[in-house]
């Protein structure tokens, strides 16, 4: 008699085709319509004229001032000091507004004293409303002549022009009312003069009318009631119908849940059987604890200028007393505090990537030890030589060669040339050692080959997918720019730097024995659906004013809204993180309690933030209106420290905290953990109190001062010198504080000790 054949486990089964079909079907569609809106980019972009003259025929300035301008303002790292359009820092005004906010107002005077012989704030509220009509009809009115490729200005647009030299000339001679500049930092006449020009184009390219429609390039960006921008009516339509967009993902998706039980993180009922036990490390995985101590040591030197950065806003003029700003001036302190944020982040995930990449084989590939050894001379080198290249690019000791090994001046991308072409070439060799490593024909357990399929798919998208940084200069177009740009901030950071996370902790987890095959796979597959069908149509949320159409602004609004969906999904497998902390674990015979518990504190924290900071406070000012009114202020910070370090910063040093568990013995472990322990609650409280204590109130109360004086007004010196303002940046330092010492120091600490004791083990 033949025994009753016995139901096949969930993981021995093979998942639906559809599943993959999906996400190449979400790829080439999302991508397909990326690369449209892009190229609409290049076509649709406020002209650069080769002639800008006044009603005469005088020439004021030319295309190659502009273009010579912009190189200026990006030699000078002034995209740390304030923005154009909204992006860059905010520790200055926004150039292109208060540019256009003067031309406004020095317009109205000129005409005052023509029609009434006298200024603007003579005249009665008759005059002035007529007056500043007036302005508005002029400077909307696009006098741009595309066939003589000339602009020309109005006599009263023209004398604003010359005023401009003027005022930006002062401005960069004050450390105390421009943010904490290198006092003089631009003083040659011939560069202040060409700046201008480009702060003049970006301010003529906000106002006037594109051809064909009644609002500017910039879709009436910035807010200036002066000048005539109001919000267009797309950005109040579009606002409304993704919230529509939203219910109906969310709806979608939670239907999804009801009907299969199967789609959380963790195996419901699984037994915990671990593939890999702590302290059990290969030579080439102990080769990689190293990278974390420079993970370490730079997220220490990333919280440290950042606390610089934030002094700079609340007392510019001095550092206690102390004139900071002739050495360390802010410009350069926050380039340095993105840079290194983006460089001790991707440290930790190539370090962390190669380790588990390692664990799914049986044996060791020889020479693995040397590979890492390589590439962690070659990541130092890069990091080290961008960081310095950037400080002697801003201080003009590059000359022509600022651009290649210095800091080409754009935010988050300021490294030089030169040295991204290194970051792009080490990246790739590290995708090849982690292939050499871990291609599925020698994984050790066939089960695991389809996550690791996945796991390699989503690292190559590293190194293909940081390309676009190299396809534009210092002197092309500045809407262009702001495109590809994003394509890096948002698509490599947000879309696939997002769907690489996602596979490491699937195959951590699948790893440690707390996820099956199947349901790791699925989290996989949905994320990356979820992620993708929001994420790459939604990176043109960040090009509502930047010179891009409505075309854009619809779908990028629509689809942008899809983002949040998948983080709210995060609340539902928040319990099930908790209590598989507290399980136990089989290890040969022996039950144990789960030996990763701070690494599942961080990741539950990562699920934390990125509900909070991506979810909530991404949405916020996600929606076109809002950002109409919000972008370029600290509402945009709060979510940048919210979603950047909440989220990739907490997952770094989750996959931190386990290479380190992994690698050290059980006697050794307990001395590393109590700093882990600490880091842990230093680095949430810290984020948590900077949040609520200074950048979420400002951030509200910047955005109170936008709608009620214009934009201009709440990016200027003068609002940040209000007693208020000053209250709410000095509010800051508490959580700056507690973040370093509690956090980013015993961290330190940790990966350091750990380090020791693993070449104690090796002596």
């Amino acid at each position: 008699m033949n025994d009753a054949a016995q139901p096949l486990t969930d993981d021995e089964t093979a998942l639906s085709p559809w599943w993959i079909r999906t996400i190449v079907f979400v790829m080439v569609f999302g991508m397909a319509i990326l690369i449209v809106i892009t190229m609409l980019g290049y076509r649709k972009a406020p002209p650069v004229p080769a002639k800008v003259v006044d009603t005469q025929g005088q020439m004021l300035f030319t295309g190659d001032d502009i273009q010579a301008g912009q190189a200026v303002f990006l030699k000078y790292g002034l995209m740390n000091n304030g923005s154009i359009w909204g992006h860059g820092a905010y520790l200055g005004p926004d150039y292109s507004a208060e540019a256009l906010h003067l031309i406004g107002v020095d317009t109205a005077d000129t005409l005052a004293r023509q029609q009434h012989g006298k200024p603007v704030a003579e005249l009665d509220a008759g005059q002035q409303a007529a007056v500043n009509a007036q302005t508005a009809v002029d400077l909307k009115t696009n006098r741009y002549d595309p066939a003589a490729d000339t602009l020309t200005l109005t006599p009263a647009e023209a004398e604003a022009w010359q005023q401009q030299i003027a005022h930006w000339t002062d401005y960069f001679k004050h450390p105390a009312r421009n943010g904490g500049l290198k006092p003089d930092l631009i003083s040659d006449p011939a560069e202040l003069r060409q700046f201008t020009a480009f702060v003049n184009w970006a301010a003529w390219a906000s106002v006037a009318n594109r051809p064909g429609y009644d609002y500017s390039y910039t879709n009436n960006f910035p807010y200036d009631p002066l000048v005539g921008n109001t919000p267009i009516p797309g950005a109040f339509l579009w606002s409304a119908l993704s919230l529509l967009v939203l219910l109906a993902g969310i709806a979608a998706v939670l239907l999804m849940f009801g009907k299969f039980d199967y789609l959380g993180w963790i195996s419901r009922g699984h037994r915990l059987q671990p593939a890999i036990v702590p302290g059990q490390a290969s030579p080439g995985q102990r080769a990689l604890v190293k990278f974390f101590v420079v993970v370490a040591l730079l997220f220490l030197f990333q919280t440290l200028v950042g606390g610089a950065t934030a002094h700079y806003r609340a007392d510019p003029g001095s550092f206690y007393g102390f004139q900071l700003e002739n050495i360390f001036p802010s410009n350069l302190m926050r380039t340095w505090h993105l840079q290194s944020a983006v460089m001790w982040i991707a440290t930790a995930y190539v370090a962390a990537a190669l380790f588990l990449g390692r664990s799914l084989r049986s044996d060791e590939p020889r020479g693995m030890a040397i590979w890492a050894h390589l590439l962690f001379a070659a990541f130092v080198a890069v990091i080290a030589g961008s960081l310095l290249g950037e400080w002697a690019g801003m201080s003009n000791l590059l000359g022509d060669w600022w651009f290649w090994l210095g800091n080409q001046g754009w935010e988050y991308l300021e490294l030089g040339r030169a040295w991204q072409y290194l970051l792009v070439i080490g990246l790739l060799v590290w995708f090849a050692v982690l292939y050499w490593v871990a291609r599925p024909s020698k994984v050790a357990n066939p089960a695991v080959r389809p996550i690791g399929r996945m796991f390699l798919l989503a690292a190559l998208a590293i190194p293909v997918f940081y390309i676009p940084a190299l396809f534009y200069g210092a002197h092309t177009n500045l809407t262009v720019v702001e495109t590809w740009r994003f394509w890096i901030i948002h698509l490599w950071v947000e879309g696939f730097f997002e769907f690489f996370a996602t596979t490491v902790v699937a195959l951590t987890f699948y790893q440690i024995g707390v996820t099956g095959r199947n349901t790791a796979l699925r989290v996989i597959y949905l994320n990356a659906i979820l992620y993708f069908l929001g994420g790459l149509i939604g990176t043109g949320h960040h090009w509502y004013f930047i010179g891009h159409t409505q075309f854009n602004m619809s779908l990028s609004a629509l689809f942008s809204a899809l983002e949040v969906v998948p983080l709210t999904l995060l609340t539902l497998d928040a319990w099930d993180f908790v209590r598989t902390t507290k399980g136990e674990v089989d290890i040969d015979g022996t039950p144990r309690r789960v030996p990763h518990k701070w690494t599942f504190y961080f990741l539950m924290a990562v699920g934390f933030w990125n509900f909070v900071g991506a979810g909530m406070f991404g949405f916020l000012i996600n929606l076109p209106i809002v950002s109409y009114y919000e972008v370029g202020t600290q509402l945009t910070p709060n979510h940048g420290h919210a979603a950047l370090m909440g989220v990739f910063g907490m997952l770094a040093i989750a996959l931190m905290v386990f290479v380190l568990r992994q690698t050290a013995s059980d006697e050794r472990w307990p001395g590393i953990e109590k700093y882990v322990k600490v880091a842990f609650w230093g680095t949430n409280v810290g984020l948590a109190m900077m949040i609520v204590m200074s950048l979420f109130p400002s951030g509200l109360l910047q955005i109170l001062d936008v709608l009620e004086h214009g934009y201009w007004h709440a990016r200027s010196m003068e609002y940040m010198s209000t007693p208020r303002s000053h209250l709410i940046e000095w509010l800051r330092l508490p959580g700056d504080l507690v973040f370093i010492i509690f956090g980013s120091i015993p961290l330190t600490i940790a990966a350091i000790k750990a380090w020791l004791g693993v070449r104690a083990d090796v002596v």
